[in-house]
């Protein structure tokens, strides 16, 4: 679905202490920089009745949620996936961090380097598939399998744009 969408500086530019962002990145993006002030919910997290709860409890101002995440597309599904349930209107921020770093506008950040989730996915998906083809090499064709699955798991979050190897990645320890 087609949400309406902000770009950063426009926001900003219109930023009040009671706006209700809320970024839905992992833990461990939004420690290594994130904008202040905002509710954090990671997506796979994420429902009505939770972000309805932070609103309350951080006093912000719910009639509008400015949704936030790496790059637009888990704003977008964290929009889908809220749209119609709760009563506010969803607002997706053009770029997500990655246009807000462009813009230069200033992040809360601890200096912890993090790998971003879409990298975390690469590399997994990287090692499933060397992992396959060595195996089926050296022990046991059947081991092709392995890099098979990974190739088909990968056309299917490209048709989909659902990820599930990228919503387990984000539940592993090290994204917390």
């Amino acid at each position: 679905m087609n949400h309406k969408r902000i770009h950063p500086v426009d926001l900003m530019t219109t930023k009040t202490a009671d706006i209700c962002i809320l970024d839905v990145r992992t833990a461990a993006e939004v420690k290594a920089a994130g904008l202040p002030d905002c509710l954090h919910i990671p997506l796979h997290e994420l429902t009505p009745a939770r972000l309805q709860e932070e609103i309350t409890k951080h006093g912000k101002n719910g009639s509008c949620v400015y949704l936030l995440c790496q790059g637009g597309k888990r704003a977008e599904m964290a929009a889908d996936h809220l749209n119609g349930k709760i009563n506010a209107e969803l607002v997706v921020i053009e770029g997500g961090m990655n246009a807000v770093k462009q813009a230069n506008i200033p992040l809360a950040a601890n200096g912890k380097k993090v790998i971003p989730l879409e990298r975390q996915v690469r590399i997994a998906a990287g090692l499933l598939v060397i992992t396959g083809a060595v195996l089926g090499s050296w022990f046991n064709p059947a081991f092709y399998g392995l890099s098979a699955f990974v190739g088909a798991g990968l056309v299917f979050a490209g048709i989909t744009d659902i990820c599930p190897m990228g919503m387990l990645i984000a539940k592993a320890p090290w994204n917390r």
